[in-house]
Formats: C-alpha cells, sequence, structure tokens
C-alpha cells in the first residue's frame, strides 16, 4: 500500500528503480544538447519578465529536479517560458517600485502561490478547468503574447532600452528610438547575426539532435567569442557576469499585501501554465505508448513552482520548445532533465563570469526565435476556413490582449470562451426531419429539400441541453414549425437524443408548450430521451404529466405509434428508425 502511494504521488522514485542501463548513455547525450537551450533561454525569458538574469537559470535548475521527482511524463522539460514570461512581468514590475531585490521576492512568492493553486487543483482533480481556454481563445492569446515577446526583444537587438507598459507604447518607443539615433550599430550587428545563425541552422539539416539547440549553441558561443576576442565589451551592452553560488531562498521583504496583490495573476499563470502542459504532455505521452494523469501532472507543475519561488526562481511551465528538443536528442527518461539543470548548475559554479561577454543582443535573438514559435497564423487561417465565429472570437482574444494587457486578456480570454459556450447553448443548431424517398432514416429537410413531412407529423430536433437561456427559444422554434405544417397535425415528435440536461426554467416552458400542443389536440411524443433526463422530469414531478406511452425508444417507434403502421412502413417504402 505504501508503494501504491510512492508510486502515485512520487513516480520518480518508481521511473528510478525501473530506470535501465541501456538508457543512459541516450540521456546523457540528450542533457547536455539541452543545456545549450536551457542557459540562453533561461536568460532570456528572465529578462523578458524583469528579473536579473541569475533569476532564469535559478527557476531552470530547481523545476527540473522537482519535476524529475514528482512528475509522471517520461521526458517533459519544465522551465521558463515565453507565455508565462510577460505575465510575470505585468504582475510584479508595478509592485517592485524598481527594486530588483524585492522583483525576485515578488516573482518568488508568485511562483509559490501558482504552485499552490495548482497542487490543490490536481488534489481536488480540477484539471477540468483548462477547457476554460478554447482552442480559438488559446490561438489568439498565444499570438499576442508572441507579438509582444517579439516587440520588447526589439530595442535590446538594436542596443538601446524604451520604458513603455502597453504593446502600442512599445511600438511608439522602438520607432522614436530609432529615428532618434540611438541605434547601437554593433550591438545590432550582433543581434541579426545572431538571428542569421539560428535561422539558418534551424533551416540546414545537422548531424547535432536538435537543429534549434544548434543554432543557439552556436549563435550565443560565437557572439561571446567575438565580444571577448575583439575586446568589444564596452561597446554594446552585455548581459554581465553571473553570481556564484547556489539557488537559495530570496523572499526577503515580500507581504500579506503583496500576496493579495498577486492572486490574480497567479490564478491566470496556473491555467495557462496547466494548459499548455497537460497538451504537452499527452502528446508526448501519446507517442511513446504511454497515459498521463492529468491531476498528477497538476500536482507535479504545482510542485515545481513551489520549489522554484522558495529558491529565487518564478512561475514556470512546460515547454514546447525544449522538450521536443530532447526527444530528438534521445531523451528516455527525466534524468535527461536532472543533468541538463547539473551543468546549469555547473556552469553558475565553475564559469558564471562568461556571461560578461555575452551581448544581450545575442540573448534577444534567442528569444524572438522562441517566441516566434508561439504563432499560429495556419491556426488562425484554418480557423476563418473552417468557422468565422471561433476565428472572430480569437481575433478578440489577440487584440483584448494587445489593448488592455497581458493579465486582463487572460480574463478576456475566459470571458470570450464562457460567452462562446453560452451563445452555442443559447442559439443551438434545431432541425425539421423528414424523410427522403429511397434513403433509409429521418433527416434534416433544410438540408435536403427533397424531403418530405409525414403527414400528421411533425419531428423536430434540438442540438443542446434545455436550460433558462433556450427554453423560450425551444418552444417558440416547435409552435413556428407546426405552424408551418398546417392543419391536421396530430403528433409532435422531439427527436431528443441531443437533450442532455433540463432546468426548471426549461421544464415550464416544456409545459407551456405541452398545453398549447394540448389545446389543438396534438400530442407531444419523446423519442431517444436520455434516462438522466428522464430522472429529472420525475423528479420534477411529471411522471402523471408525461406518462410512459409519451416516451419512446426511437423515432421510428414513435412513428409507429403515431401511424399505426410497422416501423413507418408508408407507402410501400420501408423507413428505418436509425436517425
Amino acid at each position: 500500500m505504501a508503494a501504491a502511494w510512492l508510486r502515485r504521488w512520487v513516480p520518480g522514485i518508481d521511473r528510478a528503480l525501473g530506470y535501465r542501463r541501456a538508457w543512459l548513455l541516450p540521456d546523457l547525450r540528450a542533457g547536455v544538447v539541452l543545456t545549450a537551450l536551457l542557459i540562453p533561454v533561461g536568460i532570456g525569458y528572465a529578462e523578458v519578465a524583469g528579473l536579473p538574469p541569475a533569476s532564469g537559470l535559478y527557476a531552470t535548475i530547481i523545476p527540473l529536479a522537482a519535476y524529475a521527482v514528482f512528475g509522471p511524463s517520461r521526458i517533459l522539460v519544465l522551465g521558463p517560458d515565453s507565455a508565462l514570461a510577460p505575465i510575470i512581468a505585468a504582475a510584479i514590475v508595478p509592485l517592485a517600485l524598481g527594486d530588483d531585490a524585492r522583483m525576485v521576492g515578488l516573482a518568488g512568492l508568485l511562483a509559490i502561490m501558482v504552485g499552490v493553486i495548482l497542487a490543490l487543483g490536481g488534489i481536488l482533480r480540477l484539471g477540468f478547468v483548462t477547457d476554460l481556454l478554447s482552442k480559438p481563445i488559446r490561438v489568439g492569446y498565444l499570438n499576442a503574447l508572441a507579438v509582444l515577446v517579439i516587440v520588447s526583444q526589439l530595442p535590446t537587438l538594436f542596443g538601446f532600452s524604451i520604458s513603455a507598459d502597453s504593446a502600442l507604447r512599445d511600438a511608439i518607443g522602438i520607432f522614436v528610438g530609432i529615428a532618434g539615433g540611438q541605434v547601437n550599430l554593433t550591438a545590432t550587428l550582433f543581434g541579426l547575426g545572431s538571428l542569421a545563425v539560428i535561422v539558418v541552422l534551424s533551416w540546414r539539416r545537422t548531424r547535432i539532435p536538435g537543429v534549434l539547440a544548434a543554432g543557439v549553441l552556436a549563435a550565443v558561443v560565437l557572439a561571446t567569442a567575438v565580444t571577448a576576442v575583439f575586446g568589444l565589451r564596452d561597446a554594446l551592452p552585455v548581459v554581465g557576469a553571473l553570481p556564484r553560488g547556489l539557488p537559495a531562498p530570496a523572499l526577503n521583504g515580500v507581504q500579506w499585501a503583496d500576496a493579495a496583490a498577486l492572486v490574480a495573476p497567479a490564478l491566470g499563470i496556473a491555467l495557462i501554465a496547466f494548459a499548455d502542459t497537460a497538451v504537452l504532455s499527452r502528446s508526448f505521452a501519446a507517442r511513446g505508448g504511454e497515459n498521463v494523469n492529468g491531476s498528477q501532472e497538476m500536482r507535479a507543475i504545482g510542485a515545481s513552482n513551489i520549489a522554484s519561488g522558495l529558491l529565487g526562481g518564478f512561475p514556470v511551465s512546460a515547454s514546447s520548445s525544449r522538450t521536443p528538443v530532447a526527444e530528438k536528442a534521445g531523451a528516455r527518461s527525466q534524468l535527461t532533465g536532472v543533468v541538463g539543470a547539473a551543468l546549469v548548475l555547473a556552469f553558475m559554479l565553475f564559469a558564471p563570469g562568461l556571461t560578461d561577454f555575452l551581448p544581450s543582443a545575442a540573448i534577444a535573438a534567442v528569444v524572438i526565435v522562441a517566441a516566434a514559435g508561439l504563432v499560429d497564423v495556419k491556426g488562425f487561417i484554418a480557423l476563418v476556413r473552417m468557422n468565422k465565429v471561433d476565428a472572430t472570437l480569437s481575433l478578440a482574444a489577440f487584440l483584448g490582449v494587445l489593448v488592455v494587457g497581458v493579465i486582463e486578456g487572460i480574463v478576456v480570454a475566459i470571458i470570450l470562451s464562457l460567452g462562446a459556450f453560452v451563445s452555442q447553448a443559447w442559439q443551438p443548431y434545431r432541425a425539421e426531419l423528414g424523410r427522403i424517398r429511397g434513403l433509409r432514416g429521418y433527416h434534416d429537410l433544410s438540408r435536403h429539400p427533397e424531403g418530405e413531412r409525414l403527414p400528421g407529423i411533425v419531428i423536430v430536433r434540438f442540438d443542446a441541453p434545455l436550460f433558462f437561456a433556450n427554453g423560450g427559444i425551444f418552444d417558440d422554434y416547435v409552435r413556428v414549425t407546426v405552424a408551418a405544417a398546417g392543419s391536421g397535425v396530430h403528433t409532435v415528435i422531439l427527436a431528443a437524443e441531443p437533450i442532455t440536461d433540463i432546468d426548471t426554467t426549461a421544464v415550464e416552458e416544456l409545459l407551456e408548450l405541452d398545453d398549447f400542443l394540448v389545446s389543438r389536440g396534438i400530442t407531444l411524443v419523446f423519442a431517444e430521451m436520455k434516462g438522466p433526463v428522464k430522472d429529472h422530469l420525475r423528479d420534477y414531478g411529471l411522471s402523471g404529466r408525461f406518462p410512459p406511452e409519451r416516451f419512446a425508444g426511437t423515432v421510428g417507434e414513435a412513428v409507429d405509434e403515431a401511424t399505426g403502421t410497422l416501423r413507418g412502413d408508408l407507402d410501400g417504402t420501408q423507413w428505418d428508425t436509425d436517425a
């Protein structure tokens, strides 16, 4: 029993006990390759979040080690993420008031809060909340975040800085800086050159596993080497030497009032972090023929964030750029992440001075390339082609983030998702069904103009649960359809299979409809109604109003009862009861 508990809550122990010797070399090699991305990306996302470079490496080392212990995924890589960095900056920069130490403390507190939310969510099995961010909303939201990150890095790429708090002001500041001659030509050459190296090597085939890692490694090493060899350290902005030492607690100065101010950002970050991680985790688990428990994944991300916050880091999630690199490099287990964390730690202990020659423009190039991976133009175009409403929602989420802000944009995205759901349920698809000669079943007459009604019978279908917002629409639709059928209607059959629920308000509408039909000598019959919905009608005390003979197992059975014929055998043609 204790062993089962350990496997459930600490899967890393079970994985270590089942480790195979054949995995060791691939894991070591993948860890080395992965490190080529971990260091520059960690530094870059720390700068996007408004934090010192060392915080990005702490937020890399600690979560990788924690996830290796608590994480259920075999090769998922956790760390700083381009989707979270702008939100972190928007949350902590206004509270820090320019104090770097306080900024680090606030980032740690935010990570702990995110971790607690996720851990509690995992314990309570609340993984379903990620459905609040539908695919169209996520496409728009992530496209906007990519734009924000890329725009925020352009000044660094060109060797100058601006102070702005929105995408529009960023754009204006960049234009003014360029027009005012603030561009540092040396930094610009390093930035554009680094971009070119990364992009070209990413396009070309290489023997090094993970072409992105190869490109990033080449760009960073070349930029650092050229700066050091030619003595250009004072000619352009550089990252600067990192502090030597182990990750340590850095929560000094934070107060309870800060926690209250960070509640909303923490909830938003937790939602996005788990949504991205859950999708990535399921995708890579499916490739390996494995299953990943969503609640366990949520708890693991929570534990990793808590650990990151306690030891000088900031909120993290799974990486959609570093995880594929680990996979392509041959990773077999979480030992890959542990190796990467150990190598990053070794870098901080034994060679922290190397970043004193690393141009900030080169890091900006790395971040721009990584953020560009969030851009999903094809996904948006596909939405435009498939569903104009979804495309509109995606565009609204995109504009919401750019116009009202990153944190507020999360709220906008969730409201849009809920609004889309309510709209679809409020105005669902409804249809009148009829027969088509020579074709089995009952079919939507609006899609088949050649179809015809059955004499004296109206068959309707309503493709949504019945609740307070659409009960009246359902009532009106049935009345209008009956009126359009003309005189002689004696039976209305509701093809109720799509109706999965009914609330008290909709029941009142249903009773009014039944009264209306009875007054005209028309019987309302429910076909294919689900058992739970029947139970609701019974619980509402309507067993007498709607006795068993008002229910039919299939539409065909209801037609048989209404016509007195076997299986809808009308005019010498057999009509199946499937539809």
